[in-house]
């Protein structure tokens, strides 16, 4: 089936055009709405100047819009980018500029922001802003709206789409600079069959258009179609390629209300919405919503979890704690995956009830683990390597052939992707998974490189050394902590240099624990004593001190 995902979603809409695609806190989309904006929009962007293999960037919380801006680049042919909404300026400018962002749209509320990226990005040609800014928020640039724009244009008609076209998934990756992986859709399709199309029956990705509609019609016509609530962003990985399949299958894509996780609106969305595959992303992401569980048994009025069927992680490891505390809630099956933008699933945790705890996750048949001389590790040894996996996956990095050479790479005739993630192999064959070998911290899902605020530090007038690392946290896997020399005539304080990184970078980069002190000890070649530092981080980790 050589065809893009546009063309797939422009088939479904046509069979289903009255079934109801997308469903957000006030409004639901049909079918025929969802493909009608998307070529509105599609048609707009065209006659800015936007086509073919041109770059379009969804600076946008959960919502149709999201979802409605990516149609519409897949029916020109266009690449849609993820831009992380939490980016600064700064780092909205930077991301645009590395994927030659030629249009942008962006939520209101974001619109301050955008400002920047207008006066410094060259290669832009359309702006839209969607939803006005709140009153309290500068209006950013003189852009137009979203609505206007879409009356003001005739939907642009259909045109098949090949499977060669793209679509790009920026991840903060191993280095400070967000890196554009670059996804050919035909891959894409093959890496949804698992967890999209098996539940329906499907056991290979559909020979034809016509094969594919029929099951996605069926499957809606039978009740089997999915219905998906992406608690995690869409900008990830995790929440837009399934929310992705769920409209190739005739599902229901459902969102809650725009602005931080709130626990109980979530609870109430799926019983309200019966949704039954929530999207989530480890701890970060699940604990509150158990704690919200928790507090409304105490209260005495439980969430309704009767429609809940699944729940799909990935990111983080999800405890098997707030497993137990799930599965005795629900008849829910918990499926918890090792996967990166770069490729995978590696590995999934499947549990569906307190029987199956501990969890324990599975290597999928194309994944392996190899050594650093790229030789494979066996079962049963000593032996730590990276996981490596030879399924479908992406064609590199956006314009850095380097890296992309680094980590997808042939191995005995076989193109592996190697995103640096160290495991060993048990002897039954399970995975222990062992974090990242490049040092990149993980925080909620979020990646973050240790030497982009270690330089952001630097800048600060009293700072004249630091390191940065991750920490154990039980709620974010990872939080980032700083241990930092300043002048010793110095009153810097732990709140002040957090606010010094605030200023420049997102939220998430902000290290919670800091850690101040006078000097920080090297060895004569300059070499940080590493594992001091982290002794030091971790023991600050509930509290700053000065040492």
């Amino acid at each position: 089936m050589d065809v893009s995902i546009g063309t797939i979603w422009e088939a479904v809409c046509r069979a289903l055009p009255d079934a109801v695609a997308i469903a957000e806190p006030g409004r639901e989309t049909t079918y025929r709405e969802f493909d009608e904006r998307a070529a509105r929009l599609a048609g707009a962007l065209e006659e800015a100047g936007v086509g073919e293999g041109d770059t379009v960037a969804c600076y946008l919380f959960n919502g149709a819009t999201y979802l409605e801006t990516v149609y519409a680049a897949f029916k020109l042919g266009a690449v849609p980018v993820n831009a992380n909404y939490r980016y600064t300026d700064e780092e909205l400018s930077g991301l645009l500029t590395d994927a030659d962002a030629a249009a942008v749209v962006f939520s209101g509320a974001l619109a301050d922001r955008v400002t920047h990226a207008a006066g410094h990005v060259r290669t832009l040609k359309l702006l839209v802003r969607a939803g006005a800014p709140p009153a309290e928020r500068p209006a950013g640039p003189d852009v137009p709206e979203l609505e206007e724009l879409l009356a003001a244009h005739a939907p642009r008609a259909p045109r098949p789409r090949p499977g060669s076209d793209r679509l790009f998934m920026y991840t903060g990756g191993t280095t400070g600079r967000p890196k554009g992986v670059m996804w050919r859709q035909s891959d894409l399709l093959h890496s949804l069959v698992v967890p999209i199309f098996h539940p329906l029956g499907v056991t290979e990705l559909p020979a034809t258009l016509d094969e594919s509609v029929a099951a996605a019609a069926k499957a809606h016509h039978e009740h089997r179609a999915p219905t998906t609530m992406p608690v995690v962003p869409l900008m990830h990985a995790t929440g837009l390629f399934n929310t992705m399949g769920a409209l190739m299958v005739g599902g229901r894509a459902v969102t809650a209300r725009q602005g931080g996780l709130d626990p109980e609106h979530v609870w109430h969305t799926i019983a309200e919405q019966r949704v039954d595959t929530a999207i989530v992303a480890g701890n970060a992401v699940c604990r509150p919503l158990v704690d919200e569980l928790l507090r409304a048994e105490q209260a005495g009025r439980p969430h309704d979890l009767g429609s809940l069927r699944r729940i799909i992680s990935s990111g983080t490891a999800l405890s098997d704690v707030l497993k137990k505390e799930l599965h005795e809630r629900a008849e829910v099956t918990v499926i918890d995956a090792i996967a990166s933008s770069e490729g995978g699933p590696f590995a999934f945790a499947i549990t569906s009830s307190v029987r199956d705890l501990p969890a324990r996750f599975f290597p999928v048949p194309a994944t392996r683990v190899i050594d650093v001389d790229d030789r494979f590790v066996e079962p049963g040894g000593d032996g730590t390597g990276y996981l490596a996996y030879c399924g479908p996956m992406p064609l590199g990095y956006y314009r850095d052939p380097a890296k992309s050479a680094t980590t997808f790479r042939t191995i005995d005739g076989v193109r592996y992707a190697v995103p640096g993630d160290l495991a060993t192999i048990e002897a039954d064959g399970a995975i222990r998974f062992l974090g990242r070998g490049s040092g990149v911290i993980n925080t909620g899902g979020e990646k973050v490189h240790p030497q982009e605020v270690e330089n952001l530090l630097l800048t600060h007038p009293a700072v004249t050394d630091c390191v940065v690392v991750g920490v154990p946290d039980e709620t974010w896997g990872e939080r980032v902590a700083a241990v930092v020399a300043v002048r010793q005539d110095s009153a810097t304080e732990p709140d002040e240099l957090r606010d010094w990184v605030r200023q420049s970078l997102a939220g998430y980069k902000v290290p919670r624990a800091v850690v101040l002190t006078d000097a920080l000890p090297r060895t004569p070649t300059g070499k940080l004593e590493l594992a001091w530092a982290r002794r030091t981080a971790e023991e600050a980790a509930a509290g700053d001190q000065r040492r």
